[in-house]
């Protein structure tokens, strides 16, 4: 179905009431049937799978077979050939309405499913691809240690060659999906000499001897994802379970990492979006002074304010999905994209509660969760410390220095 959404050229504007983008027609059918979807099926649950930490299995299926699990996927494999933007877009549009259903489909397609599409054999993918893009199957990426998150080279997880076999040992933190996910791909260090060069990748079935969970982690948002470690105890793989080639682990985790920033980015804009909507329709009906509060000069202060911020993050974060899409850097423009779209997220979130009042602080009204979900976009694939100096960096790059 998004190969075809994704194939035309002819432009259109975006119609959505606070947004003035063009986008390929192929998008805005995307958007479209994504939005009628997430509004139908996650609105309506979005904040029992909250209350309870329940992973929305359903859900995910149906959006599998939609096609929204498997967007940068090639067909032959089950996927449908979509690009970046397309991601982005159905991201946001499910962020609108459950913002952990949102965080599933974005790690799944951006770490995991993406990764294996660009670097798997024709083995790889048809083991660990194929059956996990129709969404009865979730894929997991397993990077982050205890003491070495944003530091991600300095893992201590190990991966030592015998015979036709690599041994893993370690443990993985924050997996996002781990409780659910049937395989994962595990960064781990291959040579303890190599530094930066001395890691690779592997993909690791979550059936396999040695291979654990650590409890469920009770989070404060994104609660119908699950989050855990990953526990490693001597787990045989054979030697066809290398992703890419031996010592590129890290290049590859960085790679994704990009990736997720824009995924990241666009769950944060659909998660601001939610909220101003939820603030607007307060404003206009709650009354105060003999006049809805929309009329008052302060509240239309942080309305304007939010709405423009959303503005511009959703430019940033489209601009770094064209940019990948065409071949181009997008390094600094993703990192530069997730920097200012989460911030907007907590900004947005945070006002919305702001104008609700108390209304705003109990579970009566979404915007409560909105603030929860939005903290995270913050904090994973880098937080926000990390993204200055990933701008930083690439800035000084252009014009020729080098930060040490």
């Amino acid at each position: 179905m998004i190969k075809s959404l994704c194939s035309s050229h002819q432009f259109l504007l975006f119609s959505r009431n606070v947004s003035s983008f063009v986008l390929p027609q192929s998008h805005l059918k995307l958007k479209k049937i994504c939005s009628e979807y997430s509004e139908s099926s996650l609105r309506p649950i979005a904040a029992i799978l909250d209350k309870n930490q329940l992973f929305p299995s359903e859900q995910i299926k149906e959006l599998g077979a939609l096609g929204f699990m498997g967007i940068l996927v090639e067909k032959k494999y089950g996927g449908f050939d979509g690009d970046t933007l397309a991601l982005s877009v159905a991201v946001e549009e499910i962020a609108r309405y459950c913002g952990g259903t949102s965080s599933i489909v974005s790690i799944h397609n951006a770490l995991y499913a993406d990764t294996i599409n660009r670097l798997g054999t024709i083995e790889q993918k048809n083991n660990f691809l194929s059956d996990f893009v129709n969404g009865n199957k979730i894929g997991c990426f397993a990077l982050s240690e205890q003491d070495s998150g944003s530091d991600a080279a300095n893992l201590k997880t190990t991966a030592k060659k015998c015979g036709n076999e690599w041994i893993l040992n370690g443990t993985k933190a924050w997996v996002t999906n781990g409780i659910e996910g049937e395989a994962f791909i595990v960064i781990a260090r291959s040579n303890e000499s190599g530094g930066h060069n001395g890691i690779s990748a592997f993909l690791v079935p979550s059936k396999i001897a040695g291979l654990s969970r650590g409890k469920k982690e009770d989070k404060l948002g994104i609660r119908a994802s699950s989050t855990c470690n990953i526990i490693l105890d001597n787990v045989r793989i054979p030697n066809e379970n290398l992703l890419g080639n031996e010592g590129e682990g890290f290049k590859i985790a960085m790679s994704a990492i990009d990736l997720a920033r824009i995924g990241i980015a666009s769950q944060a804009i659909g998660i601001s979006e939610a909220a101003l909507e939820c603030a607007i329709k307060y404003a206009g009906q709650r009354i105060a002074f003999g006049n809805p509060i929309i009329n008052l000069t302060p509240v239309q202060i942080r309305l304007a304010k939010m709405v423009t911020k959303i503005e511009a993050s959703r430019l940033l974060t489209w601009k770094a999905a064209k940019l990948r899409d065409s071949g181009q850097t997008f390094i600094q423009d993703a990192a530069m994209a997730k920097l200012v779209s989460s911030e907007t997220a907590t900004f947005v979130t945070h006002n919305c509660i702001q104008i609700l009042g108390g209304m705003g602080y109990i579970k009566d009204l979404p915007a409560e969760r909105y603030y929860r979900d939005a903290r995270i976009t913050e904090i994973y694939a880098g937080p926000t410390d990390i993204q200055f100096l990933v701008i930083a960096d690439n800035l000084a790059k252009k014009y020729g220095f080098k930060i040490r």
